[in-house]
């Protein structure tokens, strides 16, 4: 998935949980998404919602948007593995040694978002440099 549309992501999450749940075999990317569905059961009935495919989550709302936080899970996840941007990996481990992994994921997420968003505002390509620091300072190291 290089550039889906929200149907096509929120149709993946979906359909991963309905083929958990069917005990049906599942790709690689549907197993590691599983693995962050699984630790999320305040997502699940999300995903079994009828109009999943359509729900809102506006900010106002107070609510998370669990497809957003789940493909933001899954993207952080295939970054460490491949280790990209280079450094990630580590960044992590360090994050994960001093959180468990779970939350070392949501630290990530935090500086990912805040990158995003900056990239965003000025109108720029996402800034790796930046992604590090903000994650190492979270480990309470420098890079």
């Amino acid at each position: 998935m290089f550039n889906p549309s929200r149907e096509q992501v929120r149709q993946f999450f979906i359909e991963t949980w309905r083929k958990h749940k069917a005990r049906e075999l599942l790709t690689p990317l549907e197993d590691m998404a599983l693995g962050w569905i699984l630790q999320h059961p305040e997502y699940h009935a999300d995903l079994e919602r009828p109009d999943a495919i359509e729900a809102e989550y506006p900010v106002e709302a107070g609510r998370t948007n669990p497809y957003l936080h789940l493909s933001m899970h899954l993207a952080i996840s295939e970054q460490v593995q491949v280790d990209h941007p280079p450094g990630i990996r580590a960044a992590h481990d360090a994050l994960a040694a001093r959180y468990d992994p779970h939350q070392a994921a949501h630290e990530i997420m935090e500086c990912l978002g805040q990158v995003v968003w900056e990239a965003q505002r000025l109108g720029k390509a996402l800034d790796n440099d930046s992604y590090l620091e903000l994650l190492w300072q979270r480990a309470g190291q420098t890079a």
